[in-house]
């Protein structure tokens, strides 16, 4: 992106701002999930078919991603967070109509719009908190991503209490939706301005240069990896806990609630941990972390050892993904699509996952399946070497 001279008061505000652009990415997207038992069950649809509507996400999601750093390039963060806001609100809605009519198409349809804008949105604000952070100096995309994850706490509180009160889902997401519209429109305007090219000058880098990096490449597969390992949870582990323990439906949205917690906290002391010992340290560890959360949550027996398990398995998700995103804006005139490009490898975690979780339960049960995160955060692990700061950003 274009270089542009900002005052630091200027800066605090637009960290604030993508600060808060993440807690309601984080909000909008968990607030339906931490009731993913509910909404299966008004579809009407099996564990298989559920892991389907969950692509139909995920797979837009996948194929909007290319695009993102191109248009980032052109519009700026701030008008494409809005622009993918809007979508994402009428995805909620279209969502919420599909569960209240009990038309799994329908709900398939407001999941396609989600994903297109949670693609473009998470591209977006994660290119411009990478130049907030680059301009103040300071390791802050741990905290940014943990604004997301403090969204998803409150999505999953919000579903929670929804799911104790009796509220249906779909009361739930016109609320949500309403309540994301109203904020993200006052908040993008606390964003850095963005200058353009200038007309005939010519990007830094194209998507298909990026494509060739090896590096980047490589800082794709630790987000595929650490991605998977996260995006599982988040579909999945709610209903493992109520299907796998037979316990309630709150209790499942609880385990969620603890899951995202740890990552929040996680997250929040993050920055501090990589400027320590590194990048690649730290992803080795919060690897090891995750895997043992994740075998206490299927072999736990009990709940309380479970949720134990989805307390380690946030604490090991938490950082692969901001890393990842750090790694990849390392330059800022190539930060757009390197993003996009990184971004486009990890998510073929959310791609994979639904479908892959979905059809193998109808076998073996959603707890057994859920193992195949070990070898994602193998992969993750394999390539963690590639996070490695740049030397020195080229212009």
């Amino acid at each position: 992106m274009a270089s542009l001279d900002v005052d630091r008061s200027r800066l605090n505000s637009a960290k604030i701002a993508v600060g808060v652009a993440f807690a309601m990415n984080g909000f909008a997207y968990a607030g339906w999930l931490s009731r993913a038992p509910a909404a299966r069950e008004a579809l009407e649809v099996s564990a298989a078919g559920f892991g389907l509507l969950l692509l139909c996400m995920s797979a837009s999601a996948v194929a909007a991603i290319p695009l993102a750093g191109p248009i980032v390039q052109r519009l700026g963060p701030s008008r494409t967070v809005l622009f993918s806001c809007l979508s994402l609100v009428f995805g909620m809605v279209v969502l919420a109509t599909g569960v209240l009519a009990g038309e799994p198409l329908l709900a398939g349809a407001g999941l396609l719009f989600a994903g297109v804008a949670t693609s473009t949105w998470d591209v977006a604000m994660n290119v411009e908190g990478a130049d907030v952070e680059r301009r103040l100096g300071r390791t802050l995309m741990p905290r940014f991503h943990a604004g997301f994850s403090l969204g998803t706490v409150s999505g999953a509180a919000c579903g929670a209490a929804a799911a104790a009160t009796g509220l249906p889902l779909s009361a739930q997401l016109y609320l949500s939706a309403a309540l994301t519209a109203v904020v993200m429109i006052f908040v993008v305007r606390g964003f850095l301005p963005h200058v353009a090219l200038e007309p005939g000058e010519r990007p830094a880098m194209t998507i298909g240069q990026a494509w060739r990096e090896p590096r980047t490449l490589l800082i794709g597969l630790i987000m595929l990896g650490f991605g998977f390992t996260e995006g599982t949870a988040n579909d999945w582990l709610a209903i493992s806990l109520v299907d796998g323990y037979g316990t309630s439906e709150t209790i499942g949205a609880i385990g969620f609630g603890v899951f995202v917690t740890a990552m929040t906290l996680a997250r929040l002391v993050g920055g501090h941990a990589i400027e320590r010992w590194g990048r690649v340290l730290v992803l080795r560890l919060t690897a090891a972390t995750a895997a043992a959360g994740l075998l206490l949550v299927v072999f736990g027996d009990t709940v309380p050892v479970a949720l134990l398990g989805a307390l380690l398995w946030g604490v090991g998700a938490s950082l692969g993904f901001p890393i990842g995103m750090s790694s990849a804006a390392d330059d800022p005139a190539r930060a757009a699509i390197r993003v996009s490009v990184a971004g486009s490898v990890g998510y073929g975690a959310f791609l994979a996952g639904p479908p892959l979780i979905g059809f193998a339960a109808e076998h073996y049960g959603v707890l057994n399946s859920i193992l195949c995160v070990l070898a994602a955060l193998t992969i993750g692990l394999a390539a963690s070497h590639a996070a490695k700061p740049l030397p020195s950003p080229s212009r």
